[in-house]
This record gives C-alpha cells, sequence and structure tokens, in this order.
C-alpha cells in the first residue's frame, strides 16, 4: 500500500484529494500537513512526519512548497506538486531543488486539461500564420493568483510554437483606445466570481471562421483523482522533473 502524505491538505483540493484517496485501497493516508494543525494526524511542520511517507502530494503556497521540496531531496521522498502562483526564479529554484527525486510538477492534473495542452500544441502550430490567438479561464472568487497556473501553462505552450518568449507577446489587460489588435500577440484574460471550478477556452479567430478548445471542470475530484494517478506513477520512475503528459504517455 502507497503511503502518502498531503501537505495543504485543509486547503480545497488537499480536503478533495483526501476524499478521494480515503476510496483508493492502493493508497493510505499517514498525515497530512497545514499551517495550523487542527487534528492528531494533521501536523504543521513536514519534518516531524515525512519518513512515513512514500510520496508527498503537495497543493499548498510557493513558499509552502519550496519548504517541502528541501525536505523531500534530504530524504529522498518522491513528490507530486499542484501549486501554482510560482514565480519564475521559484520555478528556477525548485527545479534545482528537486533534480535527484521523481517530481510530477503540473498545474492542472485533470487528465483532460493535459489532453488540451496537447491539442493546442498541434493548433497552434497549424494556425499560428493567419489566426489570433486568445485564452481566456474562469474561476472561483477566491482564487488569489492570476492568470491561473493552467492559462499560463498553455500560453507557453503557445508561445513555443510561436517561437518567441511569452513575456514579448502576452497581453494581459485591455482598457481605452488601445487601437488595433498588434499581429502575434496573445491576449490572457482572467475572469473570477462565484463558485466556477475552472474553465479554460482558448480561441484561434482567422477570417471567415474561429477555432475554440475549451476545457471545463465541474468538481475538484477531476484534479485530486489525476494527483493521486501520479502518486502512483511517480514512485516507480528515475529522479527527475515530470507533467502529466508524462504520465498519461502522450
Amino acid at each position: 500500500m502507497l503511503k502518502i502524505i498531503i501537505q495543504g491538505i485543509q486547503g480545497r483540493m488537499g480536503q478533495a484529494i483526501a476524499t478521494c484517496l480515503a476510496g483508493d485501497n492502493q493508497l493510505q493516508l499517514v498525515a497530512g500537513v497545514e499551517k495550523q494543525a487542527a487534528t492528531p494526524n494533521i501536523v504543521s511542520d513536514l519534518k516531524t512526519v515525512i519518513k512515513k511517507a512514500d510520496v508527498i502530494i503537495d497543493f499548498s503556497s510557493p513558499s509552502a512548497t519550496l519548504r517541502a521540496a528541501n525536505l523531500a531531496a534530504q530524504h529522498q521522498k518522491p513528490m507530486v506538486i499542484g501549486t501554482t502562483g510560482f514565480s519564475k526564479s521559484e520555478i528556477s529554484k525548485l527545479h534545482q531543488t528537486l533534480a535527484e527525486i521523481p517530481v510530477v510538477l503540473s498545474p492542472n492534473m485533470s487528465m483532460g486539461v493535459n489532453v488540451l495542452f496537447k491539442l493546442v500544441e498541434l493548433a497552434s502550430h497549424a494556425l499560428k500564420e493567419n489566426f489570433d490567438i486568445e485564452i481566456v479561464e474562469a474561476h472561483h472568487r477566491l482564487k488569489k493568483d492570476a492568470p491561473s497556473g493552467t492559462a499560463l501553462q498553455l500560453a507557453e505552450v503557445i508561445a513555443q510554437q510561436l517561437g518567441k518568449p511569452l513575456e514579448q507577446i502576452a497581453t494581459y489587460a485591455r482598457h481605452g483606445i488601445i487601437g488595433e489588435r498588434t499581429p502575434g500577440t496573445l491576449g490572457i484574460q482572467s475572469l473570477r466570481g462565484g463558485d466556477i471550478v475552472g474553465t479554460h477556452t482558448v480561441l484561434y479567430a482567422g477570417t471567415g471562421e474561429a477555432l475554440e478548445l475549451t476545457h471545463r471542470a465541474t468538481h475538484r475530484h477531476t484534479f485530486a483523482q489525476g494527483a493521486l494517478v501520479a502518486a502512483k506513477w511517480v514512485v516507480k520512475q528515475k529522479p527527475g522533473i515530470y507533467n502529466m503528459q508524462d504520465v498519461l504517455g502522450i
């Protein structure tokens, strides 16, 4: 039986993972980690329980994830990381820290979204010359970061196909008299409201036709189940940083 520690267990995703894990007879939750421990099975310091784990699933905050990564590297414990909101320097530090253990690092554990990444790669390659590309993402009112990690990953996939750094082409807001749309730019817009779990649309707008690729999540268990699939997969891998497309073999 695979022994799991969930960091960020009292967050929305942490709770969903714990619920899904309870119904899986191949997995055992040995501890949860949260800033303020609430029960004997939920601790405030990963260090006190890390030896119990076969794998750590982390959906917390960038600073907490970086601390967990240091401990995981020291104890040679695989990780599944779904935390978003990292700065570029934090991502770089994370990659350096985790180089010697197997890790699945993905802003979105949904199997459908990871198929979307592949579809967007294909569409962007085929349509980049004659279509304007826009990303629109929508999430619940409590989400702290914008754009979402998934939207940024979609943007990176598109930028790679356009052959330009995302920093050069991204447009995150429009207001007032902005003039004509600059060719080759990429619009990325964020909507926040209600209890929207997560919707991501990539629009390819051409002359006389438009293509929309949309993924709509209706329950967090979609992401939770993906994280558990990743946990079962990552413990069998060599050291390295993987994504959900590696897990799914696509």
